[in-house]
């Protein structure tokens, strides 16, 4: 009988551990299901961003900056324009220079853009608080690049978090040595 009881003892235990086991994986998963909505959320609100042409996209983020509390907002992209296409200032005063990427959103921006769009942006445009819009991903080299110059990167991931109603002035404290991904994504993804 005492062997009947342990053998049953033991077995609802097994039962209850992987039980517990379960529900962990399962809030586990839980916790991240949110966040992977939102993602996918924010590109999928986009798809008016990815019909518009390089200087709709310009004017699209000069009144994202706009919205976001920032003035003198002006879109100066075009021939010449030493990889500025909207200046502006933010709420608090700084000079705002930001260069916008329309590319497909299969592409990704490599450190070689931004490497070029650093050398002007403060030297050319006496930027306090670069800005880097790209409708793509950015390669991890890129965000490293961008991490260790201060520049600030808005990925196709933060664009649609941007033109779903996060404001501009979060995005300076983002840690985006280590933000984003750097895959390809696939022409037609979710």
């Amino acid at each position: 009988m005492a062997l009947v009881m342990a053998s049953a003892v033991g077995l609802v235990g097994a039962v209850v551990a992987g039980l517990v086991r379960a529900g962990r994986r399962e809030a586990a998963a839980e916790r991240t299901r949110p966040a992977d909505e939102a993602r996918r959320q924010a590109r999928r609100s986009l798809d008016a961003v990815r019909a518009m042409d390089d200087r709709e996209f310009e004017e699209y983020v000069a009144r994202l900056c706009r919205r976001d509390g920032c003035t003198e907002v002006r879109r100066v992209g075009g021939a010449g324009d030493l990889g500025a296409d909207v200046i502006g200032r933010l709420p608090d005063g700084r000079k705002l220079v930001v260069q916008c990427e329309r590319y497909a959103e299969h592409r990704s921006v490599g450190s070689r853009d931004l490497q070029t769009f650093n050398g002007t942006a403060r030297a050319e445009h006496g930027a306090d608080v670069p800005v880097f819009v790209a409708s793509c991903v950015l390669t991890a080299p890129a965000r490293t690049f961008a991490a260790r110059q201060n520049l600030v990167l808005i990925d196709v991931d933060l664009l649609g978090f941007w033109n779903s109603g996060t404001p501009l002035t979060s995005f300076p404290d983002l840690d985006i040595g280590r933000s984003g991904t750097d895959r390809r994504l696939s022409p037609g993804h979710d």
